[in-house]
């Protein structure tokens, strides 16, 4: 039987909000001076509000509780501000938990963001001695790895060159080859998928598939890429707000995530949802925004036609060019579906009207039963985008049974079928 490798009690880790100091003892005393006086800080910037109360904290994790095995991969989920990063970086010692107890058996290799652990000075052959170093290991057992990683990492030309010079994508290539590749027992990795071009992310899911079956070291994955997720880990972890939500078997968590985390599909009324409402982190793409998203059912059997209308809000008058829009269709546990787009029709030419609108339509739709999430994109002139992941959602029902001679005969036949792309008038 496996033994527990990392095993979580009662985990708590709170913040203080606001301006801690400003780094010097003057500063501080001018600041703590004119507060007493109730005057204004002469070190805040002009037209800046007063320092926060620095009694005012955040909780980013609290009383959490789990336990991994040995070999196992785990997949860490939930939105932006869940608390993943800082449960890593505690797991890590790269921060200290307030409050709670942590059992960690074995070393630990992380990659929690571009650049960690590594000396921009350096070179990349001088950093990866030096974090085979810190990970306890020998100058003669990193050289006879160094080949590999340099090999896997695919930046051979430039292994003598200080690594402050390297881009994104070569910095993330060059830490995941060492994490991956020197000798750890325990793998963690925060959204290391993100920076890289499609076959380097291919490559890093075999080789954390390889890391975590054949060699039967732990993995614990954040990431956004609910399919990567699944196709690596067998077990996952959701938090929410700090707060442990679900853990088990992957597809379990995963189903709990898609289900009940995205706050856009509770404004759901009926055919229709309101999109206008949404806060956007995104550039907006050339003035264009996603407005309502409608279906032409308020829920479908397999043999239904299905029908999605995508209408968008412009803020412009002026013509824009090349638009891209799409939408992706996946089931509960992040399974891609059907991904429909324009990609196909060159300069489309579009009215600026503020009932912009277009529809996605399938003959047939040839889905089992279920619930299916929506994700919507859009890219004009190369200048910004709208994303939405998990717009909306649309129910698929068991169809009616057919008597067909004396036998009850129901649809089971999944074929996929062609989708039409075209734009209508109005919603």
């Amino acid at each position: 039987m496996s033994q527990t490798v990392i095993k979580v009690e009662n985990l708590y880790k709170q913040y203080q909000l606001g301006t801690i100091g400003y780094g010097t003892l003057r500063h501080d005393l001018q600041a703590w001076w004119s507060k007493v006086r109730g005057k204004d800080d002469p070190n805040a910037k002009v037209g800046a509000k007063r320092i926060k109360d620095l009694n005012e904290t955040f909780m980013a994790l609290q009383d959490v509780n789990f336990e991994i095995k040995e070999g196992e991969a785990v997949g860490i989920i939930g939105k932006n501000g869940a608390g993943k990063s800082t449960l890593l970086k505690i797991l890590s010692r790269t921060t200290a938990p307030t409050k709670g107890q942590i059992k960690i058996r074995g070393k630990i290799a992380s990659l929690l963001e571009v650049g960690t652990g590594f000396h921009p000075e350096l070179t990349g052959r001088e950093n990866i001695y030096l974090n085979g170093a810190i990970l306890g290991m020998k100058k003669k057992e990193i050289a006879k790895k160094f080949d590999e990683i340099v090999a896997f990492s695919g930046i051979e030309q430039f292994i003598d060159t200080p690594v402050k010079r390297y881009s994104s994508g070569m910095y993330v290539r060059l830490a995941f080859a060492v994490a991956a590749h020197l000798d750890s027992d325990i793998l963690i990795l925060d959204e290391v998928l993100a920076v890289g071009d499609a076959e380097f992310q291919k490559k890093c899911l075999g080789k954390m598939d390889d890391v975590a079956k054949n060699q039967g070291r732990t993995v614990l994955f954040v990431s956004h890429n609910m399919a990567a997720v699944k196709s690596l880990c067998k077990k996952g972890i959701l938090l929410s707000k700090g707060l442990l939500i679900e853990q088990g078997r992957v597809e379990k968590v995963l189903e709990k995530y898609m289900e009940n985390f995205y706050s856009v599909t509770n404004n759901k009324t009926s055919q229709e949802t309101d999109l206008s409402t949404i806060k956007r982190t995104q550039k907006e793409a050339f003035g264009l925004l996603f407005d309502k998203i409608s279906f032409n059912k308020e829920s479908y059997t397999p043999k239904d036609n299905f029908e999605i209308k995508i209408k968008l809000k412009t803020k412009i008058d002026k013509p824009y060019g090349d638009l891209f829009l799409g939408a992706n269709i996946v089931d509960k546990t992040a399974n891609d579906i059907y991904n429909f787009n324009n990609a196909l029709i060159n300069q489309i030419d579009i009215s600026h009207k503020d009932d912009n609108v277009y529809s996605f339509s399938l003959d047939s739709l040839n889905l089992p039963e279920g619930r299916y999430f929506i994700s919507l994109y859009l890219k004009a002139n190369q200048e910004g985008q709208d994303f939405i992941e998990n717009a909306s959602y649309f129910d698929v029902k068991k169809p009616d049974a057919v008597i067909f001679n004396g036998h009850e005969v129901v649809y089971s036949g999944l074929v996929i079928p062609d989708y039409k792309f075209k734009i209508t008038s109005q919603l």
